[in-house]
């Protein structure tokens, strides 16, 4: 009896340690199975980044302006720009210039750079190249048929980008733009505000992003570019403000020009 009942533990003994090992064997394939899609998913390639701000000796930043939402407050921009013998960069989304064809045209005659925002502010950073591309072109072909021409300059909406934005932009010969400093205006900031969130980060080379069809920006914007040409620094527009050749962009957005 007591042979019987120990060979039975012992039978027993062996199915249990058979199953640990099976299920320790199932556990590895799926971890090993489960790091090589993680470097399918994420391959040894180079990271692209975009342009923040500029390694630069020229006392010298850009002022950007987002246009997403409504075209009130444009004249009211425009005239303190022209006030102050200012160009700045308007990023424009496609769906706002087509809504806003007069505005944009006088934008341009006003002698701003005009850039690209999108065709529609998706989240590009869900989108695949080739719609990543149809975004671009599409806001260029609008802007191009009312101002005659094409953009060079691209901004990601949200400020989202990846490999595949940035390889969408580069096919469409554009250059990825972000910035340095970001004024929070579209929070309803009052000019103070937005210069406390500016002023610390500013310095040869920035690039500030703001936005039109906020609260206070047009109402802010004589007084923030007093404050900008009081540190010695003149406002231009992005493609005045970058390399456009020879250069490299560093791990931190920064560009600078190769000796």
């Amino acid at each position: 009896m007591f042979y019987v009942t120990s060979k039975d533990r012992i039978i027993s003994v062996c199915i249990a340690l058979s199953t640990v090992i099976v299920l320790f064997l199932f556990a590895s394939t799926i971890k090993i199975d489960n790091f090589k899609t993680v470097e399918t998913s994420t391959p040894n390639s180079e990271r692209l980044i975009p342009i923040y701000n500029v390694d630069t000796e020229e006392n010298k930043i850009a002022l950007t302006i987002n246009c997403a939402w409504n075209a009130d407050d444009i004249d009211l921009i425009l005239e303190t720009l022209k006030k102050n013998n200012v160009k700045v960069t308007f990023f424009m989304v496609g769906d706002w210039v087509e809504k806003y064809p007069d505005v944009v045209k006088k934008i341009s005659e006003a002698g701003h750079e005009i850039a690209n925002h999108s065709n529609t502010h998706p989240h590009v950073n869900n989108l695949n190249l080739e719609n990543n591309i149809e975004q671009i072109t599409e806001c260029s072909n609008k802007i191009k048929n009312i101002t005659g021409n094409e953009t060079n300059l691209y901004r990601g909406p949200y400020g989202e980008y990846n490999n595949t934005v940035i390889e969408a932009a580069n096919n469409c010969n554009h250059i990825t733009i972000q910035w340095n400093i970001d004024s929070l205006d579209y929070k309803g900031l009052t000019a103070e505000q937005m210069w406390d969130k500016i002023e610390p980060k500013l310095e040869k080379g920035s690039i500030v992003l703001m936005h039109n069809g906020t609260e206070n920006t047009a109402l802010s914007l004589d007084s923030i570019i007093c404050k900008i040409k009081e540190k010695g620094l003149d406002i231009v527009t992005v493609s005045d403000l970058i390399y456009k050749d020879n250069y490299t962009i560093d791990a931190n957005g920064v560009q600078h020009k190769n000796k």
